[in-house]
C-alpha cells in the first residue's frame, strides 16, 4: 500500500513539473483567409467575418477630460492647448456592471479605430469600458505624462495609473463591480506594467488581465518596425517618391470604382484589385507610419522638455509659426535617435541606468518574467507571423505563460483582434 501511494505521489510530481503548453490554434481550422502577414495588418479582417457590435447610436458614451496637471497650461504653446486636459472616453451600462479600461497601441488615441472596436465587443458583452490614450501619443504625453518622454514602462504605467485613478474618481456614481484591463500592442505591454503596479497600490485589484500582439522586447520590435522603411522599392529612391507611387496606385483604383471611401474593407479590395501593393510597398507604408510615430513623439518630447534638440528653446511656436522645418527635422530622427538624444539621458539621470541593454531589460516584458508567470489572471493573444515579433520572444512567451498565451497561425501584428474567432475568445477569457 505504501509502494503505491508512493508511485502515485512521484507521478503527481512528475506531471505537476511538466510544462504547461501554450494554447496554439490549428492553422486548418482557424479560418482567417489573410495569409500575409503586410497585408493583415494594413487592412485587418474582412467585414463578412467580423462579429456583429453595437452601433455607435446605441452606446451610452461621451468624452470627457480632466486636469492632470494644471501648472504645464501655462507653459504650452498655442498648438497644444486643446489637449492641456487628457481625453478619454467613458461607455456605461444602465446598471451595475464590470469595467474594462482599454490601454492603445504607439501614437494611438483613445477614439482611434482599433479602442473603438474593442469598446464596441465589451460594451455589447455588457462591461462598462474606458478608453485611453497611448502614452506614446501627443495628447496623452502634453495632459498626463508627468515627464513627456515615454519608453520608461514603469514610468508610463505610473501615469496610466494615475489616469484611471482620476477618470474613476471623476465619476463616482458609476456603478463598478470589478476592473478589467487590455492593451493592444504598445498598449498590451503597458497594461503587464500597469497590472504589476496594481499589485501592491490596489487601487482596482484586476480581475482578468488581457495583452494583445504586445511586443516582448520592446527594443527588438522598435528596430524591426524602423527596418522596414529601410526596405528597398523598385522605383523608389526617396519617401516622395513612394508616396506619389502609393498615390498613383489608389488614385486609378478610386478611379475604376467610380467613388472615394478609404476604410478597412477598402484596403482589403483594394489589395484584390490589380493596384495591390507588394510586400517590400506594404513594409515600407508600415514602416513609415511608425515612423511618424516616432517623430511625433521625438518632437513633442523635445518642445515640452525645452531640450533644443529639434525646435530651438528660444522660439515661440504659435499657430501661425510654420511648423515645416521642425517637422522635417523630426523625420530625421528615427526610434533610436530619440532614445539616444531623449529617453537615456532622462532614464540615466532618474534612475541612475547604466548600459543600452539594461534599459531594454527594464522596459521590456523580461523585467516580469516572474510576475506574469505566476498570475494566473494575465494571458497573451498573439500572432506566429506578427512583424513585431523576433526570434525567441514566442519561446519567451510560451515558457513564461503556458497555457496562458493563445498563438494564432495568421493575422499579422493585430490584423485579427475583429476577427469573430478571436473576438470570441477576448471575451471568454474575460467571463472566465
Amino acid at each position: 500500500m505504501l509502494r503505491v501511494f508512493y508511485f502515485a505521489a512521484v507521478l503527481c510530481g512528475l506531471f505537476s513539473s511538466a510544462p504547461v503548453l501554450a494554447l496554439d490554434v490549428d492553422p486548418q481550422t482557424y479560418g482567417y483567409p489573410i495569409t500575409n502577414p503586410f497585408a493583415a495588418t494594413l487592412a485587418t479582417t474582412p467585414e463578412a467575418l467580423r462579429p456583429k457590435l453595437p452601433e455607435d447610436s446605441d452606446i451610452d458614451q461621451d468624452d470627457y477630460k480632466i486636469q492632470l496637471h494644471p501648472e504645464r497650461a501655462f507653459e504650452l504653446t498655442d498648438n497644444f492647448w486643446p489637449v492641456t486636459k487628457m481625453g478619454y472616453r467613458l461607455a456605461r451600462q444602465k446598471g451595475a456592471a464590470p469595467l474594462v479600461f482599454i490601454i492603445a497601441g504607439t501614437g494611438a488615441a483613445y477614439s482611434s479605430s482599433t479602442p473603438e472596436y474593442l469598446k464596441k465587443l465589451f460594451y455589447g458583452a455588457g462591461y462598462h469600458v474606458v478608453q485611453l490614450s497611448s502614452p506614446t501619443s501627443y495628447d496623452f504625453m502634453v495632459s498626463a505624462s508627468r515627464f513627456a518622454t515615454p519608453g520608461v514602462s514603469t514610468e508610463d504605467a505610473d501615469d496610466l495609473y494615475r489616469a484611471m485613478q482620476a477618470v474613476r474618481a471623476q465619476h463616482p456614481e458609476l456603478k463598478v463591480t470589478d476592473y478589467y484591463l487590455t492593451g493592444y500592442s504598445l498598449g498590451g505591454l503597458h497594461a503587464a506594467f500597469v497590472s504589476k503596479l496594481d499589485e501592491t497600490r490596489r487601487s482596482f485589484n484586476f480581475k482578468r488581465v488581457l495583452l494583445l500582439n504586445p511586443p516582448v522586447n520592446l527594443y527588438a520590435s522598435i528596430s524591426n518596425l524602423n527596418k522596414l522603411v529601410q526596405t528597398e522599392v523598385k522605383g523608389v529612391s526617396n519617401n516622395t517618391n513612394f508616396y506619389d507611387l502609393i498615390f498613383k496606385k489608389l488614385t486609378r483604383y478610386f478611379k475604376q470604382k467610380g467613388y472615394i471611401d478609404i476604410n478597412e474593407a477598402m484596403l482589403a479590395d483594394f489589395q484584390s484589385s490589380k493596384e495591390a501593393l507588394n510586400d517590400e510597398q506594404m513594409a515600407m507604408l508600415i514602416g513609415t507610419a511608425f515612423r511618424f510615430s516616432s517623430a511625433d513623439i521625438a518632437f513633442t518630447s523635445d518642445l515640452l522638455n525645452h531640450r533644443g534638440l529639434i525646435t530651438p528653446p528660444d522660439v515661440k511656436i504659435k499657430k501661425s509659426t510654420d511648423m515645416t522645418p521642425y517637422f522635417r527635422r523630426a523625420l530625421t530622427c528615427d526610434f533610436d535617435c530619440y532614445m539616444t538624444e531623449q529617453l537615456i539621458p532622462m532614464w540615466r539621470a532618474r534612475y541612475d541606468g547604466g548600459s543600452l541593454n539594461q534599459l531594454i531589460q527594464d522596459v521590456s516584458l523580461y523585467s516580469l518574467k516572474d510576475y506574469l508567470h505566476n498570475s494566473p489572471k494575465i494571458a497573451v493573444m498573439h500572432n506566429a507571423d506578427d512583424i513585431i515579433l523576433s526570434r525567441g520572444d514566442l519561446g519567451f512567451l510560451r515558457s513564461t505563460f503556458g497555457d496562458r498565451l493563445t498563438v494564432y497561425p495568421l493575422g499579422g501584428h493585430c490584423g485579427n483582434l475583429n476577427y469573430r474567432v478571436n473576438s470570441d475568445a477576448m471575451l471568454e477569457f474575460f467571463r472566465g
